[in-house]
C-alpha cells in the first residue's frame, strides 16, 4: 500500500542541506576578528553549526528507509535496494571528485603529499554514501535473520557510537592505507569517519522503519509529544554520562566528551524532528520549490562546495575572500547563496519537466 507523503520530512530535507549551505559560505567568508568565543554571537553559530551534519545524516537514514520499506517488499525484489546502491556509488564517487588532486585527470606526478591527503579526506558525502551501504546489509541482514529491522539497524548503531572512543586511540595509518584508515578515524585529518558519523544515519534508519509502519500514529499530535519527550531523554542520558565521566575523571569538558556529546546531538536532532512536525501537522501542502530543494540535495551539496573552496578545476571563492567579511557581508553572502542555490534547483527541476515531456511526446518504437 503507498503511504502519504510526509511533509515533515520535506521540510527536514530542505532545512537540512541549507543550513549546510549557511554553516560552509559563514565559515569562508566570516572576518578572524568575529570568531571570538566572547562574542555570544558566534559561540550560539558554532554551535548551531555542530548540529547540522548529524541532522544531515540522521535525516538521510529517515528518508531512505522510509522509502525503502514503504511498499513492504522482500529485499530481492525491492527497486530500492538497487538504487540505494548507485546513491552510494553516486556519493562516494562525488565526494572523491569534489576533493580531485589533479587537473589533469590522470597525471599524478606533481601531486603534493597534502593534495593526497585531501583527497583521503572521509567528508559527509562518504559517510553518507556508506551510511546508507550499512541501511542495505542490516536490512538484508534482518530478513536472512528473521529479525526486526529496528533491532539490527540499531544494534549498527550503537556498534558506531559505542566503538568510537576506543577506534580513536588506534592508529590505524600503521596498518591500513591512507585512503582506508580516513574511514576509522580522524588521525588523517577526515571530518566524519565512520565511528560515531555512521550511527547518526543508522539511528535515522531506525526512525524511518517506524515512520514507515506507523503511518496512523504519525498524524496525531501525541507523535510530536513522543519525538520532543524523546529528545529530552537523550539529552538527560548525554548530560548523567558527562556528570558520570566528570567523577571518575575521565572528561572535564562537555564538548570534548565522548558518549555524551553523541546523544546530545541526537537529542537536539529530535527536538528539531518535533518542532517540524508540529508545525506540518497546519500544512495541508508545501511549496513545490522547498520539496525540489530537499529532493535535489546532491547538487546543491556539490556546487555550493566548488563554489566556496573550488576544485582540481577551478579557484573557489576560499581563496579569494577568505575570512575577510564583517557580518553584514557575511549575512549577505549566505543570502547571495541561498539564492544560486535555488536557483540551482529551479533550473534542474525545468531541465527534469522539459526531458520528461519531451520523452513523453517521443513516438514509440516500432
Amino acid at each position: 500500500m503507498k503511504k502519504e507523503r510526509l511533509i515533515f520530512l520535506d521540510l527536514m530535507r530542505a532545512f537540512a542541506v541549507m543550513m549546510m549551505v549557511q554553516g560552509h559560505t559563514t565559515d569562508v567568508v566570516l572576518a578572524q576578528e568575529y570568531r571570538t568565543f566572547e562574542s555570544f554571537g558566534y559561540f550560539i553559530w558554532l554551535t548551531v553549526r555542530g548540529f547540522t551534519a548529524p541532522i544531515f545524516m540522521f535525516t538521510s537514514g529517515v528518508v531512505f528507509t522510509y522509502l525503502l520499506i514503504r511498499n513492504g517488499q522482500k529485499f530481492s525484489e525491492n527497486p530500492r535496494i538497487k538504487k540505494g546502491f548507485k546513491r552510494f556509488l553516486l556519493l562516494v564517487g562525488v565526494g572523491y571528485l569534489l576533493r580531485y588532486p589533479t587537473f589533469t585527470l590522470i597525471d599524478f606526478s606533481s601531486v603534493t603529499d597534502q593534495q593526497w591527503r585531501i583527497f583521503f579526506t572521509v567528508d559527509a558525502l562518504h559517510l553518507i554514501g556508506f551510511g546508507l551501504l550499512f541501511v542495505i546489509i542490516t536490512y538484508y541482514l534482518s530478513e536472512k535473520l528473521r529479525l526486526p529491522f529496528y533491532l539490527t539497524s540499531g544494534l549498527a548503531a550503537l556498534t558506531f557510537i559505542a566503538g568510537f572512543p576506543f577506534t580513536e586511540k588506534i592508529e590505524w595509518i600503521n596498518y591500513l592505507h591512507m585512503g582506508l584508515a580516513g574511514y576509522m578515524y580522524k588521525g588523517t585529518g577526515s571530518y566524519f569517519p565512520f565511528f560515531p558519523w555512521a550511527g547518526y544515519v543508522l539511528a535515522g534508519s531506525m526512525f524511518g522503519y517506524f515512520l514507515g509502519n506507523h503511518a496512523e500514529l504519525v498524524k496525531k499530535p501525541k507523535f510530536s509529544f513522543g519525538l520532543f519527550s524523546s529528545g529530552l531523554g537523550f539529552l538527560l542520558l548525554s548530560f548523567i554520562i558527562f556528570e558520570i565521566a566528570v567523577y571518575a575523571g575521565i572528561r572535564q569538558s562537555f564538548w570534548n566528551s565522548d558518549y555524551s556529546l553523541v546523544f546530545f546531538r541526537l537529542g537536539v536532532v529530535l527536538l528539531l524532528y518535533a518542532v517540524f512536525h508540529l508545525f506540518s501537522r497546519y500544512l495541508k501542502n508545501i511549496p513545490k520549490l522547498i520539496f525540489d530543494i530537499g529532493k535535489n540535495t546532491l547538487p546543491v551539496y556539490a556546487a555550493h562546495l566548488i563554489l566556496l573552496y573550488g576544485s582540481a578545476w577551478n579557484p573557489g571563492f576560499y581563496l579569494l575572500i577568505n575570512k575577510h567579511f564583517s557580518l553584514t557581508g557575511t549575512i549577505f553572502a549566505v543570502l547571495i547563496m541561498w539564492a544560486l542555490m535555488v536557483t540551482l534547483v529551479y533550473y534542474i527541476e525545468k531541465f527534469k519537466e522539459k526531458r520528461k515531456l519531451k520523452n513523453a511526446l517521443a513516438p514509440a518504437e516500432v
